[in-house]
């Protein structure tokens, strides 16, 4: 056996120098190697010469760039070779093969003794007494061998690829499908034991009698296929593209109050170009809305009604069938209209009344502008009818010939009809306009007469107070009114001078706290400064308020004055 000899790189390193070889370093290529390799390489692209195989025999594309053909040095290839591009193997994941899945529908069989080893309280074999998730038992099955629950089944651990994890049939059974092709030929069989029994019947009919009933088009509806339900949560909408060439259709008319273009679906259902006679598109209501189009979709409607309510009939499968039905359900329809009608008028009478012309010929006038070229023809498309208001517009109520807010005055909204500015009242026609054009006068009559005599009342207190000041006063009053308002003068004054004396002690009380608070707070600032800084307390649930005139005066009494000379010898 051959045993590994640690041996020194220096001594490694000896030795290859002594015994180097001349294909262990490559070569320096000379100029002429250099342009017999270019020369070999534009033939191989040209396709004049063979391309470059690799170890597998495989071609390789001249065309690749060197950069990615040429393998790096430490890789020890041969000669030209791709496999340093591909994936190496050693590093490849391995994926779970196709046939391997998680199991579905797993019923394992119970055992029927306890097995050494299994759960002491239920007896499975695949957990201990402490992970065992059943209620625990009074006496577990190690000691009844009884109700030994099943072992559970642990799911292989897969390791998907990114499209294992997305493939749809990862997991499906082909042997379903057996299902599928039983169905099949249970209803194939039903068919036959069908036409043996018509057999039997008719003798004479053939089996393609019997094809050519069957039509495969009838069970279209049924087929589960994008577009053909009819219901609208389901139907799966097609984006309408448009070819490339063609003029866009918010292109044909660049006005901005024309046809409204939506960019979402790209549809325009109104024309762009309306007044033109003639034009490419005329929107894609005009598609819609123009030929048989309105009658197919009538018939299809009518056809899936009829099969709801039990019809065997289809718009593509029997058309000519349809619409016999169809024309005959309408005249039966309009029949029994015009029967209900007529027994109406004829038990209560009134067909003078529907023979009447329209309310637009009663009226004479309409609110659509509409106009017309002398040969009576229409000029134009019709103006679109916008919508006024979302509120009931001319609606008369209570008796009124007017509504509410077509008659206004002295800033009031009111009834033309009878001038009434009380909104839901009853109109009482021009009896009410009299009574309201007679109130406001009443109203400004009295105004005028309390103005008159608070006038008067200020003009007499006025004069009084003229005599009391003056010396000469009438002689119709007499003595005693004379001195009666003396004394109450005196009192007066009296008792103005005490507010007065009053307000001034208030005042003076007032300055005196204030000036002992500043004293405080400059006691408190000093204080302040002579504190180291780190001492000093915070200043945070102090509350700012606006001083007041006393506060102020104090301030200015009490500020040191540092520009007055004399402001040390204080």
């Amino acid at each position: 056996m051959a045993t590994n000899t640690r041996v020194a790189v220096s001594q490694i390193l000896r030795n290859k120098d002594d015994t180097v070889e001349e294909d262990d370093e490559p070569k320096k290529k000379s100029r002429e190697d250099w342009r017999k390799a270019k020369e070999l390489e534009e033939a191989r692209k040209a396709g004049t010469a063979p391309a470059a195989v690799d170890e597998t025999g495989k071609d390789i594309n001249p065309h690749i760039p060197q950069y990615i053909s040429s393998a790096p040095w430490y890789y020890g290839t041969s000669g030209p070779t791709l496999k340093h591009q591909r994936p190496q193997e050693d590093r490849e994941a391995q994926f779970t093969k196709l046939d391997l899945y998680y199991n579905k529908g797993v019923t394992a069989s119970s055992a029927t003794k306890y097995r050494k080893g299994a759960c002491e309280n239920c007896g499975a074999m695949t957990h201990n007494k402490k992970d065992c998730l059943e209620r625990p038992r009074k006496i577990g099955a190690k000691f009844t061998n009884a109700g030994i629950a099943p072992d559970e089944f642990s799911q292989p651990d897969l390791n998907l690829s990114y499209d294992g994890k997305r493939d749809r049939w990862n997991g499906y059974d082909p042997a379903q499908h057996k299902a599928i092709i039983e169905e099949y030929q249970k209803v194939e069989e039903a068919k036959r034991e069908l036409r043996a029994k018509r057999l039997e019947q008719d003798p004479t009919a053939t089996e393609e009698d019997e094809l050519e009933g069957e039509d495969e088009d009838k069970y279209v509806d049924e087929v589960d296929m994008p577009g053909t339900k009819v219901d609208s949560k389901q139907r799966i909408t097609v984006r309408n593209l448009r070819i490339r060439e063609d003029t866009a259709k918010y292109l044909r008319n660049l006005d901005i109050n024309s046809a409204y273009y939506d960019p979402k679906t790209r549809s325009m259902r109104d024309n762009p170009i309306p007044e033109a006679a003639e034009s490419e598109y005329a929107g894609e209501n005009f598609v819609r809305f123009t030929g048989d189009t309105r009658s197919h979709a009538t018939a299809q409607l009518f056809a899936w009604e009829a099969h709801a309510k039990g019809l065997d009939v289809h718009l593509l499968a029997e058309p000519t069938k349809l619409q016999m039905l169809q024309r005959q359900y309408e005249e039966k329809k309009d029949q029994f209209k015009t029967q209900v009608k007529q027994s109406v008028l004829d038990k209560y009478g009134g067909a003078e009344h529907l023979q009447a012309p329209p309310r637009e010929l009663l009226l004479a006038q309409s609110e659509v502008f509409v106009q017309y070229n002398r040969d009576g023809t229409r000029a134009g498309a019709a103006e679109k009818q916008l919508a006024k208001s979302k509120y009931d517009e001319d609606v008369l109520i209570n008796n009124h010939t007017s509504v509410w807010g077509s008659y206004w005055r002295d800033g009031q909204w009111g009834y033309k009809c009878c001038h009434s500015f009380i909104k839901m009242s009853y109109c009482v026609g021009e009896a009410g306009k009299s009574v309201v054009m007679d109130v406001p006068e009443a109203i400004t009559q009295k105004q005028d007469r309390k103005d008159e005599k608070s006038e008067k009342s200020s003009s007499s207190s006025d004069s009084s107070s003229e005599s009391s000041s003056s010396d000469s006063e009438p002689d119709t009053r007499s003595k005693t009114e004379k001195k009666s308002k003396k004394k109450k003068n005196k009192k007066k004054a009296k008792k103005k001078k005490k507010k007065e004396l009053k307000k001034e002690k208030r005042e003076e009380d007032k300055l005196k706290k204030a000036l002992e608070m500043e004293e405080r707070k400059q006691k408190h600032a000093d204080y302040l400064l002579s504190v180291d800084e780190r001492k000093r307390p915070y200043n945070s649930m102090m509350q700012v308020k606006e001083p007041t005139e006393e506060e102020m005066e104090a301030y200015m009494m009490k500020r040191r004055r540092e520009e007055d000379p004399m402001s040390q010898f204080m």
